[in-house]
């Protein structure tokens, strides 16, 4: 079985490319900053790890992800290996979304005002070796409390029924 499940923040804003052809598929590449449990004196505190995501969760990364939104994936890994201009064999792995989900709040989400930067992305085209660790151990904000809407007062945003009055308390609004 191939399953992988991740959590952590995206250090850039999604790479959005489309197929071509008669029916182009949305094609989004990001990469997670997934801090480590356990950390050795001198090791990184954190992994990089390359993202793929095809059709609508694409679309989804186009629309609503962006540097520092914390995700939970779900998905493959994927190896694979191409010769680079210099004809020097490249190996990649990929994780394959499957599924993704915020895991906080879009005020939460706002309150972060760091995280991790990937300088030189080359691994697949790209490389993912010099970060910057922010301070995170300042409390996140608490998303405010509201009362429920009634069901009859719903909204369409073409995903999902959203009731009207708690679009601030969504992320990805």
């Amino acid at each position: 079985m191939n399953k992988v499940i991740l959590m952590g923040r995206l250090t850039r804003n999604p790479d959005v490319r489309y197929s071509q052809g008669e029916k182009a598929t949305c094609v989004a590449r990001y990469t997670l900053a997934v801090n480590r449990r356990f950390r050795r004196d001198g090791d990184p505190e954190a992994d990089f790890i390359n993202c793929v995501a095809f059709g609508r969760q694409g679309e989804f990364a186009e629309k609503y992800l962006k540097q520092g939104t914390k995700m939970v994936i779900s998905g493959r890994i994927q190896t694979g290996s191409y010769i680079n201009r210099d004809g020097v064999k490249v190996y990649t792995t990929d994780i394959i979304v499957e599924e993704q989900d915020f895991a906080e709040s879009k005020a939460a989400s706002a309150g972060y005002n760091g995280g991790y930067q990937q300088n030189n992305y080359q691994q697949g085209g790209y490389q993912s070796n010099n970060y910057q660790n922010a301070s995170t151990s300042a409390p996140e904000p608490q998303p405010k409390a509201t009362s429920r809407p009634e069901p009859s007062e719903a909204v369409s945003d073409g995903f999902m029924t959203i009731p009207e009055g708690i679009e601030d308390e969504l992320p990805f609004i």
